[in-house]
């Protein structure tokens, strides 16, 4: 088996505006799914959802967007509708409970970060990246098999700098797995890297679930100050058997 972990991000890896509340945490969160399975169950079941509540063609495909959701903008107009609303929230609900997949997601808080190292410090996306990329190769230890990643693309610049990230993780490894830990399990030394609207169910999924995951890594830390709203509670609820656990312990969420 191959799996890929999708990776979506929440918030900006930009020092200086770490004293800003609204700035101050950067997280990743991948979603660990297993290639056939995302083939042959996950994309035709996500398409017949679509398919169900909005007008989605294959030639003009409705992208899940969380905000766009939230706010029933643009293709998710019917929403506006709360009976729609209900009904399509409780069947999402009920797939992103039923799917196989895996959740890991890291947060950092970039105003201690910035704090406690003043002369030289990590990268605050490469330092996310790291810390996700260690535990998504410990899972791939445990299944016996390899793997790939691939991000949201952000668009030129930000794409190469994904890239090189990517790279220098690839070749230098980390203080917990070395290079060639990371050459044997991870199957490419390139970060794919696509958008979202290229109708990619991983990346539409891990898009629904990151900034629940965050607010809920957030809240435990003591740093959420604005209450979780219900569907997101619920979501939040469903992630519980969904993150990463390791001998007994949970390691799919961490707090840096």
């Amino acid at each position: 088996m191959k799996f890929r972990i999708y990776i979506d991000e929440v918030g900006n890896p930009d020092l200086e505006s770490s004293d800003d509340l609204n700035h101050r945490f950067l997280s990743l969160t991948g979603i660990v799914i297993e290639l056939s399975y995302a083939q042959e169950t996950m994309h035709p079941q996500m398409e017949a959802l679509k398919s169900r509540f909005f007008h989605h063609h294959p030639d003009d495909p409705v992208i899940f967007h969380r905000k766009d959701m939230l706010q029933s903008r643009g293709s998710f107009s019917p929403l506006k509708d709360q009976e729609i609303r209900r009904g399509f929230d409780s069947q999402l609900l009920e797939l992103l409970r039923t799917w196989d997949y895996t959740v890991i997601s890291v947060c950092l808080d970039k105003k201690k970060h910035k704090e406690q190292y003043t002369t030289w410090r990590y990268d605050p996306y490469h330092y996310c990246l790291a810390v996700l990329l260690e535990r998504f190769v410990f899972l791939l230890q445990q299944q016996n098999s390899k793997g790939d990643v691939l991000a949201e693309s952000r668009g030129g610049k930000e794409d190469i700098r994904l890239k090189k990230v990517f790279w220098r993780l690839w070749e230098t490894g980390t203080d917990f797995v070395n290079p060639e830990t990371f050459q044997n399990y991870l199957t490419s030394r390139e970060l794919k890297v696509k958008p979202k609207a290229n109708n990619i169910t991983g990346l539409q999924i891990a898009d629904i679930i990151a900034h629940p995951s965050r607010n809920e890594i957030l809240y435990e830390n003591g740093f959420l100050e604005v209450s979780i709203a219900p569907f997101a509670q619920k979501l939040i609820a469903i992630l519980q058997s969904k993150y990463y656990h390791r001998e007994g312990n949970v390691y799919g969420k961490k707090l840096l």
